[in-house]
């Protein structure tokens, strides 16, 4: 799966804040996230990234 810099990324779990998307800050054998609302940045493996995203924009 493609995922590039500055996408936006809709997740099928929410983050505790409520919102689903996540831009893309990172990426890598890592992906850094920050949460569209709050801004809090996490970093996850690609492949747990890649099982939880539901859309790219």
């Amino acid at each position: 799966m493609e995922i590039n810099l500055d996408a936006i990324v809709t997740l099928k779990k929410n983050h505790p804040c409520g919102s689903y998307e996540w831009k893309v800050m990172r990426t890598g054998m890592d992906i850094r996230l920050s949460c569209l609302g709050c801004g809090r940045q996490v970093m996850l493996p690609r492949k747990q990234v890649e099982k939880n995203i539901k859309k790219i924009r």
